[in-house]
């Protein structure tokens, strides 16, 4: 599996009402980023660790990251394999003793393990494809400028290739996530999934 590494660039809070927060991936040796929508306890625990706050008592994340060391187990990386049906999922590869083995997680739990292991987090390829976006000042002379929704929806509707088709959608996600506007981000990664899956 071709994968990339990443690195958390920061988490944002959703609406209030939802509970919901947005963990923001960047690839190391690129400009895609790639936003996941993560639960309110999975948020605090990665902030925690990698603001270096620690709790009275350890946390989920904190008891199995100890329950790995003490079984003489090593977290060598987390992968973020797939996205089905708006859903991501993710491995965490543990070594012992020589030998590998894959635990199916969300990506939330593995990244809030990968930053107490100090493991590197990798998505892969196709994830990065399908999900990932470019901010509108990394894109190039090329970026787009258009701004509010009515001219984004009557551009988006007149004919043109699906490249541009998706370009334009990547830069509403970019606005989305920014905006904190998590339900229209998710719609418009549907969209540039249906697009990309589309012949």
């Amino acid at each position: 599996m071709d994968k990339v590494q990443c690195e958390i660039v920061g988490i944002s809070a959703g609406p209030s009402s939802s509970g919901s927060y947005a963990l923001l991936l960047k690839e190391i040796d690129g400009n895609r980023r790639i936003p996941i929508i993560i639960g309110q306890f999975e948020a605090q625990a990665i902030a925690f660790e990698m603001e270096g706050v620690k709790p009275p008592r350890p946390l989920t994340h904190d008891l199995a990251k100890s329950i790995i060391d003490n079984l003489g187990a090593t977290l060598v990386e987390v992968v973020i394999t797939e996205l089905r049906e708006n859903t991501f999922y993710a491995k965490i590869v543990l070594e012992t003793s020589g030998f590998t083995n894959d635990v199916d997680s969300r990506p939330s739990d593995a990244i809030a393990l990968a930053v107490r292991a100090d493991a590197p987090i990798y998505v892969s390829e196709l994830v990065m494809q399908e999900a990932s976006f470019v901010p509108t000042e990394e894109q190039g002379p090329e970026k787009r400028s258009k701004s509010n929704i009515e001219e984004f929806e009557s551009d988006y509707s007149n004919p043109k290739s699906k490249e541009a088709k998706i370009a334009a959608l990547q830069d509403k996600l970019r606005e989305a996530v920014e905006k904190e506007d998590y339900e229209r981000a998710a719609k418009i990664r549907d969209e540039i999934k249906k697009l990309m899956h589309n012949n």
